[in-house]
Order: C-alpha cells, then structure tokens, then sequence
C-alpha cells in the first residue's frame, strides 16, 4: 500500500525552482532527468502510468539542454523540463496506440502540434503515459499512486499517477468530458483544463469538446507548460487560442466566488461534502464572498442549464466519433472492448435530431454561463465526486461497471460550457485526494489560475478521516 494522502505536507515534484541551479551549474537537466529515471524505475511496476519509454532520445534531448544552459542560450523557461505525453497523441519517436489493442504497434512516427511545440521550447518528451482506451471508459493498467486498488481516473490515467507519483514534473492530459480535471482530482495534481481550441489539438480534431491540458505538482510549471506551447502552435484552427503572460500570473484574491453544486451535489458522498464545505468556510473566513444558487436567480438558472450536462455531452461526443469508431470495429472489432461497442451503439441509435438537440441545449448553457460573468470572479465546485473509486477489475458473467475510472459528473459542465478551469489539491478523504476546482468565462485562462494560485497559496486544505 502506498502512503496515504495528506495535502498539507505532501511534497509534489516541482521544475521551476530547481532552474535557477542549472543555470549557476549546481545541478543539470541531465541529473534531473536521471532522478525522475530512478523514480521510474521504483515506482512504475506498481502504478503502471507508462506505455512506452524513449530513454536514450530523453538522455540525449536531457545533454542538449544541459550544454543550452551552460552557454546561456535556452530555448524557453521549461527548457530541459521533463514531461510525458498522453497516448493519444502522436509522437514522432514512440508509438501511439491509444490504448487500444486494434492500434497495436500503431507508430505514425509524427509529432502532435502540442508536442512538436514542447520540443521547438527545449523540453525533454520522456514518454508515452496509459489512456483509457480511445479516450473513452475502458481503463488501462494504471494504478492509483496513493492506493493501487482505486483508479488513478481517465482517460488520462497515466499522465495523472505519472504526476502524483513524482515520476515527472509535468505531463499532458486531454478532456473531452473529465479526462483532464478528474484523473488530476484523484491523484492530488494542479491541472488546467484550458478554454475550448485554447491548445493547439493537432490531429486530435475531431470532437468539438476536445482539449489539451498539463497536469503538474505546482501552478508555475502547469501555466508554463500551457504557454509555451500556445506561444509556438496556437490554438485549434478557427479558435483565438491560449492567451496570457508569458510567466504564471499572480497569485489573486477573489472578491467573489459562486459555488457551483452542478448535478454532482446529489451524489456526493457526506465526507466529501464535509470537506468542501470546509473548505467553503476557509474561504469566507479569508474574505471571499460566496453565492450560492438561492441567492441569485441568474445562478439558479446556470445550475438549471448545466445539470443534464452528463448527458448532453454523452450525446454529442459519441455521435462525433461514431463514423471513425465504426470503421475501426468493421475492420478490427475483436480488438476493440465491448464498453466502447456499447458507446458506439449508442451514438448508432441516435438521430441527427437528436445531436441537434444536444447542441442547442449545449449553446442555451453556454449562455446562462455568460450571463454570470458580472456577479463574481469565477465559480468553484469539487473536480471529483469524492475519493478515486475501487476498481477490482471486469467480473466475468456479471455486467460491465459503467464507470471504472470515475463519474465526470463535475466535470461535464465545464466541458459543455467551453469554460477554463483548474483543479486544486486541497483536500484530502479517507487517505485520498479530492480536488476542487475553480471555474471562469471563456478566456479567461489566466485570471482562473491566478485565482487557483492565490487559492492553493493562502486557504489551509482540509483534511477529513
């Protein structure tokens, strides 16, 4: 068993700090990489968080970056910063499988927008981390860094316990309903779930929720990251893209905060809702206004609009893959799990009303979310329901779990809103990390993370047994 989780002493692996020793020489991205190697190699049998390793091609990136500092001549401020790649995405050194045996061996040997851009800023791409299969529910190897019973999350498992388990300061998780917030929930990570096209996609352009995101062990690295790829690749095609400064902004104290109960609320488990509710009172001890939905009828009507947000974006998502899922199980179906066949069946019996529909409830959200800008700095809701749930596994005869790597019913709103966010590590149930997460209007990235940093920074987490 791993050790429990404790957010007011738990020591997450952090890179801005440690450049100002490589550029005075007293360590080295090489040595760096080599500590996150070691890490690696002790943790790794356990939590399953890799596909695929490019050790040499991450030693050798590691000396280039080494010798940049040593000549005063770096390329960005997360030069020589390792960092892992969801396997979803393409990567000209390593394969892409997608966590899918129908693309075993799959190596398209091309570098995905995000990741050509993270290279051209002079970071070391290490490896290949476990998604649940296509994106989807069918989950992976990955183990939960702080208990190998429970689901590190998904679909970006292995960025998430990658992070938590000190294996890399950062990595790149994507969302299309909760893969980013979710899995950075469970495994006690900041994650930055970007404004819809904010991060370039790449060839990942299919779905029109999709999203790049980092998770990170601090805000610096998890804004740097961010920026420093939308400086070099921009956002999706037809989308404005991530904007803001060039460092992580200030830490910023909200005036006002709405909290958010989302459909999630009726759910919850009552430890969980001990700890936010704590954490709420933290916040108002500091100074920070809370609305809640009684208090204003724009708010009411928000959490009207967004509470059949799980199943509006369980609508348009699977109607959006359909064509290019039904190709793959028409040509390789034996490969394929049966969850995802379930989804795709799904999607098989929808109309075209029917996604019609999902999108016009979708904008009507979009709008009610608009309508609040003015009434406070952002929102804040949990990122999870609760601690990461046990996963035994499938069980032979018996119906297939429906959600093993975690309900994304906090989640969903903010991917249906098109909304940035970033999630929290401030508290801690049962031994395991639950998040909460900040929320803002459309662009505005930056100001959510200044809020998250002045958070993280001032408010003490809560911890319940």
């Amino acid at each position: 068993m791993a050790d429990s989780y404790d957010p007011r002493i738990f020591n997450a692996l952090t890179f801005h700090d440690a450049v100002p020793k490589f550029q005075d020489g007293s360590d080295t991205p090489r040595a760096y990489l080599e500590r996150c190697l070691e890490t690696i190699a002790a943790r790794e049998p356990e939590v399953k968080a890799y596909v695929a390793l490019n050790e040499d091609g991450a030693r050798e990136a590691a000396d280039a970056s080494t010798q940049r500092y040593k000549d005063g001549k770096t390329l960005s401020a997360i030069d020589g910063l390792p960092i892992s790649i969801k396997d979803l995405l393409e990567t000209k050194d390593m394969p892409t499988q997608m966590g899918c045996e129908a693309y075993a061996g799959n190596f398209p040997k091309n570098d995905n927008a995000a990741v050509w851009a993270l290279r051209e800023a002079g970071a070391v791409v290490l490896g290949k981390t476990v998604t649940a299969e296509l994106g989807g529910s069918h989950p992976g190897a990955t183990t939960n860094p702080f208990d190998p019973t429970r689901t590190p999350g998904g679909s970006s498992s292995g960025s998430a316990a990658a992070v938590a388990a000190r294996m890399v300061p950062t990595a790149i998780g994507t969302q299309v309903g909760g893969s980013i917030i979710r899995p950075a929930a469970y495994c006690g990570n900041v994650a930055l779930k970007p404004t819809q096209g904010g991060i370039n996609r790449g060839e990942r352009q299919a779905t029109s929720m999709s999203t790049h995101g980092p998770h990170a062990g601090c805000i610096e690295d998890m804004w740097q990251v961010a920026i420093e790829i939308a400086k070099r690749a921009g956002g999706d095609r037809g989308a404005l893209g991530l904007f803001g400064p060039a460092t992580a902004p200030a830490a910023a104290k909200p005036d006002t905060l709405i909290v958010l109960e989302t459909a999630g609320w009726a759910v919850l488990d009552d430890q969980s809702k001990v700890a936010f509710e704590g954490l709420l009172e933290n916040l108002q001890r500091a100074g920070v206004i809370l609305l809640r939905r009684a208090d204003h009828p724009l708010v009411e009507k928000l959490e009207q609009a967004v509470v059949e947000a799980p199943a509006i974006t369980g609508n348009i998502t699977p109607w959006e893959n359909r064509w290019a899922q039904r190709n793959l199980v028409n040509l390789k179906g034996e490969f394929v799990s049966e969850r995802a066949k379930a989804t795709l069946a799904k999607a098989e019996a929808m109309t075209p009303d029917d996604y019609r529909a999902a999108i016009l409830a979708r904008e009507a959200a979009q709008r009610a979310h608009a309508a609040i800008g003015n009434l406070a700095d952002a929102m804040i809701t949990l990122s999870c329901p609760g601690p990461a749930p046990l996963w035994p596994g499938d069980i032979q005869g018996q119906p297939l779990a429906p959600r093993p790597t975690g309900d994304a019913i906090f989640n969903t709103p903010s991917s249906m809103l098109f909304a940035p966010c970033v999630t929290m590590p401030l508290m801690s149930v049962g031994g395991m990390p639950v998040g909460a997460q900040v929320m803002g209007q459309q662009h505005q990235d930056a100001r959510v993370t200044a809020l998250a940093r002045w958070i993280i920074d001032e408010i003490d987490p809560v911890v319940v047994d």
